[in-house]
């Protein structure tokens, strides 16, 4: 945990190393604790890692993003671990549900949802920010201002 407090911030995220890892490194269901990850970058970790992770710093859940999930949010390895991945119909190319987690005192998790648009909303968010100008390649459209709270 150290090596993660000491890492400069902002910084650009190197093509290998901790901070490479901690941005792209995936859970996998496999029996091999490490494999190659097929984002072509990093690596995916199986329950193992998690699990020996968890007991070594005394946590019991590890929170991660940057990888789509159709719901918005997964748990994983019995929800000893959850992706969050907060924007809806990802990149226009996505029919994915967004979230966000918060964390009470008590260190309850809560998630509130973020609706995809239809397909056709996502087209003509796309056609309408594309002709102002204000939406780039890499970015998402934007998600029905309805949340949802589980």
């Amino acid at each position: 945990m150290d090596e993660i407090r000491r890492i400069t911030r902002p910084t650009d995220v190197p093509d290998y190393g901790l901070l490479n890892d901690l941005l792209w490194s995936d859970p996998a269901d496999t029996q091999a604790d490490w494999e190659d990850n097929e984002r072509g970058v990093s690596y995916c970790f199986g329950r193992n890692v998690i699990n020996e992770f968890l007991a070594r710093h005394d946590f019991d859940l590890v929170c991660r993003a940057h990888m789509v999930v159709e719901d918005g949010y997964e748990f994983f390895n019995e929800r000893t671990l959850v992706t969050v991945f907060s924007a809806p119909n990802y990149c226009g190319e996505f029919d994915n549900w967004g979230a966000v987690m918060s964390v009470n005192e008590e260190l309850l998790c809560s998630f509130e949802l973020l609706k995809p648009l239809d397909a056709s909303g996502v087209k003509a968010a796309l056609r309408q920010s594309r002709k102002n100008g204000a939406l780039g390649v890499a970015q998402s459209p934007p998600a029905m201002l309805a949340t949802q709270s589980v």
